[in-house]
């Protein structure tokens, strides 16, 4: 009888093929973290591009004689255009490699930006935005790939913190930067320096950022002398790894926790602001700032715990390696930290006045931040794990279905508060927490028996 404690499919005991081993041995640890710092770097660009529009709303609706409600349609057009964007870029770049994905997103972005900079009405800035955000979509999902790329088994969820870390701690700071560009410059501005970013990273990438896809495995390898030839790759069929029932569960958790996240974070000026008289937009964003310390603190912690775990497991079954034991890491964050810090959050801006409360509030923003990781890096880690051959678009995958949930659930936030409160709000985010971690327990508990339901081409031992 199966268990939990059964191996992925067609797996032995720990005897890899040294070709197999050699493949992760082509960089040197020095340019493995010179590559990891370029490709985090390249993940901060959407988090700034979507988190610093925010606090700059009412200065674009004055600017353009619109009104915040219209304006923050941006917003949303910016969500879907992020999730088309990384089931395109997660696409090519399996079939032509990371490197010339990174190289053609980026004049995207530049040119989105600079053109948002000077929209002088709603529908081209509304385009633009679209066309800003599409272009540095790839940041992550390619990014992941890279790592998965470069770094062996044992050693991936170290590096996958690492950049998970670096890229959401770009969320936390992008407002605080989009608040004071707001308030003491020019959100036009700021759209002309994340331009400038864009050419930079450009730049950075042609120079210093090797092609990390492993010998022989993207679809241009195969082509012979028709290589030069720009094919049509269909960026939809990556979703169809949503069918595999471990990786939907994981999904899933992964949207619950970043709910919290979301909970805390789209309405702070209107709960922790309102609550405690803060009025200045920099003082709003500067609030943010404990969830992105949170984040720069937690990945790295999360990204190593989850290697431990999975070394741990494996030593106990004398080399075999079950995929679901990096889940056991998401074990303090999914059931601890994330949803109780987003309880007492609530709570505490519902009962609790002056800088006591605010005191409070800032800690639980940081513990947020910390649990949200411990949840993110490991789940990450193991979707590239049991698909390391289509890591770049099970990510983009993941990533896409993760926006179409919450896009909704965050336009839904202000109004649950208006409606029942702060409390209450919080409470049913740190229920469906709970909810997210118990669908990560039955994945480690019955993950062989969800594999073998659906097979959607796991990877082995033998090619991870």
């Amino acid at each position: 009888m199966t268990t939990e404690e059964s191996p992925l499919l067609g797996d032995q005991p720990d005897q890899r093929a040294p070709a197999h081993v050699e493949i992760y041995n082509r960089f040197s640890k020095a340019q493995k973290k010179a590559i990891v710092s370029i490709v985090s770097f390249a993940g901060l660009v959407p988090m700034f591009v979507g988190g610093s529009f925010v606090p700059s709303i009412p200065q674009v609706a004055r600017d353009l004689d619109s009104t915040p409600a219209v304006v923050s349609l941006g917003v949303s057009l910016s969500i879907f255009a992020a999730a088309i964007g990384a089931l395109v870029w997660s696409a090519y770049s399996s079939f032509y490699g990371r490197r010339p994905t990174y190289l053609c997103g980026m004049p995207f972005m530049s040119l989105g930006s600079f053109a948002v900079a000077s929209s002088s009405d709603l529908s081209s800035l509304l385009f633009w935005r679209f066309v800003q955000t599409f272009g540095c979509a790839g940041g992550m999902s390619v990014g992941a790939a890279v790592i998965g790329d470069i770094y062996k088994l044992e050693e991936r969820g170290t590096a996958m913190g690492s950049f998970f870390g670096a890229a959401l701690f770009g969320l936390a700071i992008a407002p605080l930067c989009g608040g004071v560009a707001a308030e003491y410059w020019s959100w036009r501005g700021f759209q002309v320096a994340l331009g400038v970013w864009g050419l930079l990273q450009m730049l950075l990438i042609h120079i210093f950022l090797p092609e990390t896809a492993h010998p022989n495995t993207r679809g241009v390898d195969k082509m012979g002398g028709s290589r030069k030839m720009v094919v049509w790759v269909n960026p939809f069929s990556s979703l169809r790894l949503l069918r595999s029932p471990n990786i939907m569960a994981v999904t899933l958790a992964n949207g619950f926790a970043l709910v919290s996240d979301y909970v805390l974070l789209v309405p702070l000026a209107y709960t922790v602001g309102v609550r405690y008289g803060i009025t200045s937009d920099a003082l709003i964003g500067a609030c943010f700032l404990p969830n992105g310390l949170g984040n720069f603190v937690g990945a790295p912690i999360a990204g190593r715990l989850s290697d431990m775990v999975v070394r741990r497991w494996k030593d106990e079954r004398k080399g075999v390696w079950v995929p679901e034991d990096r889940l056991r890491a998401v074990y303090v964050g999914g059931l601890i930290l994330v949803p109780l810090s987003v309880m007492v959050a609530g709570l505490t801006t519902t009962y609790i006045d002056g800088p006591v409360g605010l005191a409070i509030n800032l800690v639980c923003l940081f513990t947020n931040g910390m649990g949200v990781d411990l949840v993110l890096t490991p789940i990450g880690a193991y979707n590239i794990d049991i698909m390391h051959s289509r890591s770049a678009e099970v990510m983009a995958a993941t990533a896409a279905f993760r926006s179409l949930l919450l896009a909704p659930v965050s336009a839904l936030i202000i109004p649950s508060i208006e409606a029942i409160g702060v409390g209450a709000t919080n409470g049913l985010a740190a229920l469906l927490a709970l909810v997210g971690y118990f669908l990560v327990w039955l994945t480690i508990r019955y993950g062989d028996r969800m594999r073998a339901y659906v097979d959607v081409g796991y990877s082995s031992a033998d090619n991870n």
